[in-house]
Order: structure tokens, then C-alpha cells, then sequence
């Protein structure tokens, strides 16, 4: 049986691709331990400095694979399914200091745009369409949606986009904040690479730090906050890509980053 997650490395940059095309990239059981497994051998991998997940075909991600779902469980069945199996996928993310990238190739519903919200940056092609669309099959947003959307889009439109699952364009989810750039299918990936790669080739342990910094000041008050990058600064000052920043900052060129 074909994989239902692949994985390409190019310039630091890990392809993850969602491989259920034919399902529009739902996802079962098995994609997610797939997926989880892809994300940590990339977390580990210090060849790997930026993440990328995209879907096979013509969509990013329809949710879960709702023809596969065992009906009648019971609730702690439910629960388990989500907590012990699904939520994974952003337990696992929240552990990951590196940048991750959605590049959203189709439409994404459900749990299927939660995955991509739930990523750092997002990009999409201008024809895709999201949605989160849970309420149309009179579910709460089971992945995430409840907690990811109301700090990009502010709670009131929250609300008005869970509420009624409608779909939106490429355009509304950028004016929305939703995603940081679209681009038209023929340059989809190639633009969304030359993002990635752009981060790739930068100073890897401030961008790591950078991304620790600013999802931990959600949760602290200004002075944690300060002491926190207080601390982060002090360490990057003494690396070697710091040196080499402010020398070809002065020889007037572009630095050359290592990593270190």
C-alpha cells in the first residue's frame, strides 16, 4: 500500500505531502502516524531547517475521513480518537522550533484548514477555498479551529466563520489574515519555496528563537516576556552567525549563514 504521507528534502527545506488524493487528503489513523513520524525526523534532522506541508492532487486537506468513521462510540471512544490520535498532529507542533510552512494547494475543510492554521505561514493557490466547515456535520472544531482562529481573525469573525462553516476565497483568507501570501497554481510551489528556502539559508538559531519568543509571549506578561528575550539575545550575540550578520553588514554584502 502507497504511503499516505511523503517526504522530500531539498535546500533544508522537508517537503511533508498529504498522499490521500483520492480522498482529497482526509486523513485516517494511519495518516497520522504518518505525519507525527514525518514532523519529529524532521525536528531531529539538522538538515532540516524549515518544514513544508502540502497535499497531493488538487486539495490540501478535506479533514477527517468521514466515510472511515466507526459510528455509535462511545464518548470516552470520541474523545480518545481526538486526544490520543488527531491531536497529535498540533501537540507535536507546538514542540517544533523550527518554521513550518502550509502551503495550501486546494481546498482545505474542517480539520483540514485547523492543520494549516495551526502551521506559522501560510500560502495558497488563488482558486482554493476554505472552510470550517464542522458545523455543517453538527460538530464542534474538533482539531484546534476554536483556538487557532480567533487570535488571526479577531473572535467576532471567529465566530461567523465556525458558525456557519461558509467557505472563502483565497483573497478573503488573505485580506483575514488567514494566509500571508496567494499565488496562481503555475507558481504556487515555486513562490512558496522560494519562501522557504529564503528562511532556510537565514541565521537558524535566532529564527528558532524568534518563533520560541513570540509564541511564549502569548502567555506572559510584558516583563517575562522581556526576560525571556533579554535571555535569547544574550545567547545569540555569541554566535558565529551573529559575527558573520555584522561583518557583512560592514563589508557591505550578504552574510553567509551557517547555522551556528
Amino acid at each position: 500500500m502507497e504511503a499516505t504521507i511523503l517526504t522530500t528534502i531539498q535546500n533544508h527545506v522537508q517537503i511533508i505531502t498529504l498522499n490521500r488524493p483520492e480522498k482529497k487528503n482526509a486523513f485516517n489513523g494511519e495518516m497520522i502516524e504518518e505525519w507525527v513520524s514525518a514532523l519529529e525526523e524532521a525536528e531531529k534532522n539538522d538538515e532540516v531547517h524549515v518544514i513544508v506541508v502540502t497535499g497531493a492532487g488538487n486539495a490540501f486537506c478535506s479533514g477527517g475521513d468521514v466515510g472511515g468513521m466507526t459510528p455509535d462510540q462511545k464518548p470516552l471512544d470520541n474523545k480518545n480518537k481526538l486526544w490520543k490520535n488527531i491531536h497529535r498532529i498540533p501537540l507535536t507542533l507546538k514542540k517544533i522550533d523550527k518554521p513550518v510552512i502550509a502551503a495550501i494547494n486546494g481546498p482545505a475543510v474542517g480539520a483540514g484548514l485547523d492543520m494549516a492554521l495551526m502551521c506559522d505561514i501560510r500560502t495558497i493557490v488563488d482558486a482554493s477555498k476554505v472552510s470550517e466547515g464542522y458545523v455543517k456535520v453538527g460538530l464542534v472544531p474538533g482539531d484546534g479551529g476554536a483556538f487557532f482562529l480567533p487570535p488571526i481573525v479577531g473572535e467576532a469573525k471567529a465566530f461567523e466563520l465556525l458558525w456557519t462553516g461558509n467557505f472563502i476565497s483565497s483573497e478573503e483568507a488573505l485580506a483575514l489574515g488567514m494566509v500571508n501570501h496567494v499565488y496562481s497554481q503555475e507558481e504556487f510551489m515555486k513562490k512558496t519555496l522560494e519562501l522557504a528556502k529564503q528562511i532556510a539559508s537565514g541565521p537558524q538559531v535566532a529564527i528558532r528563537m524568534t518563533k520560541r519568543a513570540v509564541r511564549y509571549s502569548r502567555t506572559m506578561e510584558l516583563e517575562p516576556a522581556l526576560d525571556l528575550i533579554s535571555s535569547h539575545y544574550a545567547i545569540i550575540k555569541e554566535t558565529e552567525d551573529h559575527k558573520e550578520g555584522v561583518k557583512a553588514f560592514k563589508e557591505k554584502r550578504k552574510a553567509q549563514f551557517t547555522g551556528k
